[in-house]
C-alpha cells in the first residue's frame, strides 16, 4: 500500500471546478523521422503500454478511505487501459502558435477523472510547418516538478530509435482492505494532537519568515524566544509586507489562457556569468521586468514589490518518497523600480536575502503546516481557506524554474524541439503562473493564466524577450 502524504492530499483538496490542480507540458515535435513522417495516436498508446512499468503513477489510481477518516491510498488500476488516456485533436489552418495555445488552454482547464489514473495525453495535429505537438497533464497529487521531469524521461528516448527497457520485478500496489484503512485512520486521528504539537514546535521558530504571518504582533518575539531556547541563530527578518493588490489577484474563473515561447539558454548564462548570479536569479529578474511592463499597461503597478512563491525541491539523493517533496520561498519582485540596473540589483539582493533565510529555516514548513489539520476535516478546512482567498493570500503569483535535460530527446522517433510547462493557478496563488524549463540549449517558458483576468497572456512572452535583451544590454555597458 502507498498512502498520499499530507502535501499530496492537499493538492486534491484545493481542487475546485474553477481551479484544477494538475500540471502539464507541451512538447513540439518534428515528425520527419517517424514511420511515414507522421506521429500517430496508436504509437503513443503503444508507448505508454510498453513503458508503464517504468513509471508506476501511470497505472495508479486513488482509493478513498471510508467516511474520509484518513488520506487516500494509491492502488494499481487492474483495468488500466492507456487507450482511455491518450487522445487526438487537430488544429484548423493555419495551425499557428496562438491557435495551439488556445487549444491547450481548453484542455488544461478540464479536471482529470479521479476514477482512473490521474493523467491524460493529447496528440495535436495540424501545426504549421508539418510539426505535431504532444500535451500531457498529470495531477499535482501524483508528482512535483522533479518527478514530472523523471516521468518525461521514462517516456522519451536519447536517440530516434525507440528502445523499451525490459520490465523489472515491480511490486504491484494492492488495494488496501476497508477495515485496515478504517483502523489506521482511527489510530492516526487519535494520535493527531501529538503530531500537531510536534509540528508546531518544529515550525514555530520560523513563523516570522512568512509573509503576513511574520508581521502579526508577537510572532517575531515568539520565534526569537523559541530559537533562543533551541540555541539557533536569528535569521535576518523578512521585509516583505505582503502581496500588494494587482489586476490578476482576484477571484479566478474556470477558463484559461496559455502562451509559450523560448529564449536562448546561452544568453541567460551570459548574463549569469557577467553579473555573478544564478540562472534562477536571471529568470526572476526577467519575470520582474515583464510583470512590471504588464502592470504598467493595465494601470496596476503597485508602489511596493510583488511577492512570488518560488517552489524549492527538497528531494535528497534521488529519493522518490511521496509524490511531492517541496517547499516554497517567498521572493520580492521589485516591479516598482524604474531603472533597469537598480531593478536588477534589487532582485539580486532580494534573492540573496531570501536564500539565506530559507537556508536557516526549516524547509519542511510547508509539509508541517499541511499536516496540522486532521484528515477528516482537512478538505473542508482547505475549501474554506480557498473561499477566503485572495484577500488573505501571501503571494501574487508562482514562478518556477525546473532544470531539464541538456540533450535532444525523441518520442517514438519524433524529435522533441521544445517543451513548454503549464502549471496551476488558484485564488490563493494568483491568476497567472510563469514556469520555465531548460531543455537542449533553450529556456522554454509556459505562462498559464485566468482568461478573464489576463486575456492578453501572449504579451508576457514578448515582455520576457525584451527583459532578456535589457539584461544583455546591461552586461555590455
Amino acid at each position: 500500500m502507498s498512502q498520499l502524504t499530507a502535501v499530496d492530499a492537499n493538492f486534491l483538496n484545493i481542487e475546485t471546478g474553477r481551479s484544477p490542480a494538475h500540471i502539464g507540458g507541451l512538447g513540439i515535435v518534428d515528425t520527419t523521422l517517424c514511420p511515414g513522417g507522421r506521429l500517430t495516436r496508436e504509437a503513443l498508446v503503444d508507448l505508454v503500454r510498453e513503458r508503464s512499468h517504468l513509471a508506476g503513477l501511470l497505472r495508479h489510481k486513488l482509493v478513498s478511505v471510508p467516511l474520509g477518516l484518513d488520506r487516500p491510498y494509491w492502488t494499481d488500476d487492474l483495468d488500466f487501459d492507456p487507450d482511455l488516456h491518450v487522445h487526438e485533436v487537430a488544429l484548423p489552418a493555419p495551425g499557428d502558435d496562438e491557435q495551439l495555445g488556445e487549444a491547450i488552454a481548453r484542455i488544461h482547464e478540464q479536471p482529470l477523472d479521479r476514477r482512473r489514473p490521474l493523467w491524460e495525453m493529447y496528440l495535436v495535429q495540424g501545426l504549421r510547418g508539418g510539426r505535431a505537438a504532444v500535451y500531457a497533464k498529470v495531477h499535482h497529487a501524483c508528482v512535483d516538478g522533479v518527478l514530472a521531469a523523471e516521468l518525461l524521461m521514462a517516456l522519451l528516448d536519447l536517440q530516434p530509435e525507440s528502445i523499451t527497457p525490459s520490465a523489472g520485478a515491480a511490486t504491484p500496489l494492492l488495494r488496501p482492505g476497508t477495515w485496515p484503512m478504517v483502523g489506521t485512520g482511527l489510530a492516526r486521528a487519535a494520535l493527531h494532537p501529538v503530531r500537531t504539537a510536534q509540528s508546531l514546535v518544529r515550525t514555530a521558530p520560523y513563523l516570522d519568515q512568512l509573509p503576513i504571518v511574520g508581521g502579526v504582533s508577537g510572532v517575531r518575539e515568539l520565534s526569537n524566544t523559541i530559537r533562543a531556547v533551541l540555541r539557533r541563530d536569528n535569521p535576518a527578518r523578512s521585509d516583505l509586507a505582503g502581496a500588494p493588490p494587482t489586476p490578476f489577484n482576484a477571484t479566478i474563473s474556470a477558463h484559461r489562457r496559455f502562451a509559450f515561447g523560448s529564449l536562448p539558454l546561452e544568453d541567460v548564462k551570459q548574463v549569469r556569468r557577467a553579473l555573478g548570479v544564478s540562472v534562477n536569479d536571471v529568470v526572476m529578474a526577467m519575470c520582474t521586468t515583464a510583470l512590471r511592463q504588464w502592470l504598467i499597461d493595465h494601470d496596476g503597478l503597485p508602489d511596493r514589490p510583488l511577492v512570488a512563491g518560488v517552489p524549492v525541491s527538497l528531494r535528497r539523493d534521488g529519493s522518490c518518497e511521496g509524490a511531492n517533496a517541496l517547499s516554497v520561498m517567498f521572493a520580492p519582485l521589485p516591479t516598482q523600480v524604474d531603472d533597469p540596473a537598480e531593478r536588477f540589483e534589487a532582485v539580486r539582493e532580494g534573492m540573496r536575502s531570501v536564500k539565506r533565510r530559507f537556508a536557516s529555516s526549516s524547509g519542511t514548513w510547508f509539509e508541517e503546516i499541511s499536516g496540522l489539520v486532521p484528515a477528516p476535516i482537512s478538505g473542508i478546512a482547505t475549501r474554506l481557506a480557498m473561499q477566503m482567498a485572495p484577500s488573505i493570500s501571501p503571494i501574487n503569483l508562482i514562478i518556477s524554474n525546473v532544470p531539464g535535460p541538456a540533450m535532444p530527446l525523441y518520442l517514438r522517433g519524433a524529435r522533441v524541439l521544445t517543451y513548454y510547462p503549464a502549471s496551476v493557478i488558484s485564488d490563493v496563488t494568483g491568476g497567472v503562473n510563469i514556469t520555465v524549463f531548460s531543455y537542449n540549449g533553450s529556456l522554454d517558458i509556459g505562462v498559464i493564466a485566468c482568461r478573464d483576468l489576463v486575456p492578453d497572456v501572449w504579451n508576457f512572452i514578448g515582455y520576457l524577450r525584451d527583459a532578456l535583451a535589457e539584461l544583455l544590454k546591461l552586461v555590455d555597458e
